[in-house]
């Protein structure tokens, strides 16, 4: 890229394009982390990052066109693999049962999560940086907007803040749901403006065992400290384990506005 290179609105890149935007898609590894990056056109300035975590069993390419509307509006849409997923799957320990391999891959992705933000202020400078994830990605997002204050916005979606997990036996997997589930460590959300959404027919997480107690809890906890506006929920009718268009919708308008 040169600063030579100029770009004309009338006549835009033949490129992906949201709206008849164009932006850009990259590949980046940063902190040791791969990355899909979108993010808008050649000499335009990036405003705001958001960080997208997939859910378990899935990579970051599945996640690829989801938010491109905030590219659209000058973010840059930052898709990681989780530790032990897409690219990284070799580096998964053996002996570990499935429910293990979701929480060491959650607990390892948390942990790197500093050395990722720190890489993307270099990258693109000391910008807002929102987060969003789905399933095991809700796990991520809804730790690190209590333990990360960069984060400005955080949407947690088909999630759950339950976390009672008693196929998890390893001791220090074990630590970390003790230390981060979000029922029983909710005070430690706000002020970060959180978004909680779910499907009423999602079958991995009946909304009456997870969203409910989940929502009750941050409720709660947001009220406590002074900002209950700043805690939003919202259920889908009809939908499932998925992030569905009207979720995805319910996340853009949560971080455009």
């Amino acid at each position: 890229m040169t600063d030579t290179r100029t770009f004309n609105p009338a006549d835009p890149h033949a490129a992906p394009e949201y709206a008849g935007t164009p932006y850009l898609i990259e590949r980046r590894v940063l902190a040791g982390v791969p990355c899909l990056i979108e993010r808008p056109p050649e000499m335009t300035d990036v405003r705001q990052v958001c960080l997208v975590y997939h859910g378990a069993w899935a990579a970051k390419e599945g996640k690829l066109g989801v938010y491109s509307a905030l590219a659209a509006q000058g973010w840059a849409v930052v898709i990681p693999d989780a530790a032990l997923h897409g690219e990284r799957v070799e580096e998964t320990p053996p002996s570990l049962n499935a429910r293990e391999y979701v929480w060491e891959s959650v607990r390892r992705t948390v942990a790197e999560a500093p050395a990722l933000l720190d890489a993307l202020a270099e990258l693109f400078g000391p910008l807002p940086v929102s987060i969003t994830g789905s399933s095991m990605g809700g796990y991520v997002t809804q730790t690190l907007a209590r333990n990360e204050r960069r984060v400005t916005r955080a949407a947690a979606l088909i999630t759950s803040g339950v976390w009672e997990e008693p196929e998890v036996r390893r001791p220090d997997l074990r630590a970390f749901l003790e230390a981060h589930r979000p029922v029983t460590h909710a005070e430690d959300a706000p002020p970060t403006p959180l978004l909680l959404a779910s499907g009423d027919s999602d079958p991995a997480f009946p909304l009456a065992a997870h969203h409910v107690p989940t929502a009750a809890a941050y409720r709660e906890a947001y009220a406590r400290a002074g900002c209950p506006e700043n805690f939003h929920e919202a259920v889908f009718p009809g939908v499932g384990h998925y992030t569905s268009r009207g979720m995805r919708d319910a996340v853009l308008r949560f971080f455009l506005d």
